[in-house]
């Protein structure tokens, strides 16, 4: 059985969808992720999910029954869903483990295994107070987890967190999902959070699921260019360098362009697009090129730091790929 089944759920707001017709299944374990651009409907479906919000159409199951809305009951919330918000609250005043104590059947031993989880256990005998933003978030995570639930929902877990403390809620998400079994859908728009994290991404726009699938088909194979630019870069390649690419042979579908992810370039000396460097970006691990084809600018993502405005490059593909915007 299914753990979550959403069958065309949708939401108004003043006459306006927020969430419109939506549907998908979420299987024990599965990691999904919701990716769109701010207004998308991601965190309205995350609440009627988590039964705090109402739907105005549709129907949602959690392990085959109905998730009760607030109109289905006088404290909103469904049993076995957590849901951690971005506004989430921690008592001032309190210690951790008082916070912690409260609501709590597991076993010390369990207790102590999910503070090593959440890495908090060296944060019980503080204040809340004397937390940092990122300890507060997975101090408020612990909270939720001490009921055992069977899905977790994160809405936007890594927004307003700096590098140490990203690095840290990713790998507490990855083990709540592996060492815990616990089944997660997460709210995000940051691509480098997704790709690696989720099972399944569902991409909304306008309230819409646009496309749903497997990381490397949405990275690699977006429906549209919105879809394209939320997990990072790309180049629509016009025939005439998609010809040099390829093949003069190369059958170009009407009205589209071949995308190419800047890394999917490789320079090297061989036949392909001859282009001049514009632009040169230090990116941190790696480098982009802005180049000018001729015809149109190309970006490439390369390791090597050998190139300098005015070099003339040869490009080529790293892989065979022909899909088109």
């Amino acid at each position: 059985m299914a753990l979550l089944q959403v069958s065309g759920v949708s939401k108004k707001e003043k006459e306006i969808f927020t969430v419109k017709d939506i549907s998908f299944t979420q299987q024990p374990f599965q990691k999904i992720a919701i990716a769109g651009e701010t207004g998308s409907g991601k965190t309205t479906l995350l609440k009627m999910i988590a039964g705090l919000v109402q739907p105005d159409a549709g129907e949602l199951l959690f392990e085959g029954k109905k998730v009760r809305g607030p109109n289905d009951q006088l404290i909103p919330g469904q049993a076995g869903i957590a849901f951690l918000s971005q506004d989430f609250e921690l008592r001032n005043n309190y210690h951790v483990h008082e916070i912690l104590s409260y609501a709590n059947l597991l076993t010390q031993e369990e207790a102590d295994r999910l503070y090593r989880i959440c890495r908090i256990d060296h944060l019980l005998n503080r204040r809340t107070d004397q937390l940092s933003g990122g300890e507060k978030q997975r101090i408020a995570l612990t909270r939720l987890l001490i009921g055992s639930p069977r899905l977790l929902l994160l809405d936007e877990p890594f927004s307003n967190l700096d590098e140490m403390h990203r690095h840290i809620i990713q790998s507490v998400t990855n083990d709540i999902n592996a060492r815990l079994g616990i089944s997660c859908i997460m709210v995000s728009h940051d691509a480098p959070d997704i790709l690696p994290w989720a099972d399944t991404i569902l991409v909304l726009k306008d309230g819409r699921l646009l496309q749903s699938g497997r990381p490397e088909e949405i990275y690699r194979q977006p429906v549209d260019e919105y879809c394209a630019a939320l997990f990072g870069s790309y180049n629509l390649l016009n025939h005439t360098d998609a010809r040099l690419l390829f093949s003069p042979a190369i059958i170009q579908p009407a009205g589209k362009k071949l995308m190419v992810r800047p890394e999917q370039l490789v320079i090297n000396e061989q036949k392909g697009i001859t282009a001049i460097v514009r632009h040169v970006f230090f990116m941190g691990s790696y480098y982009t090129l802005e180049a000018d084809t001729g015809s149109q600018l190309i970006k490439i993502r390369t390791g090597k730091n050998v190139f300098k405005e005015g070099d003339s490059i040869t490009l080529s593909l790293n892989m065979e790929i022909n899909w088109w915007l």
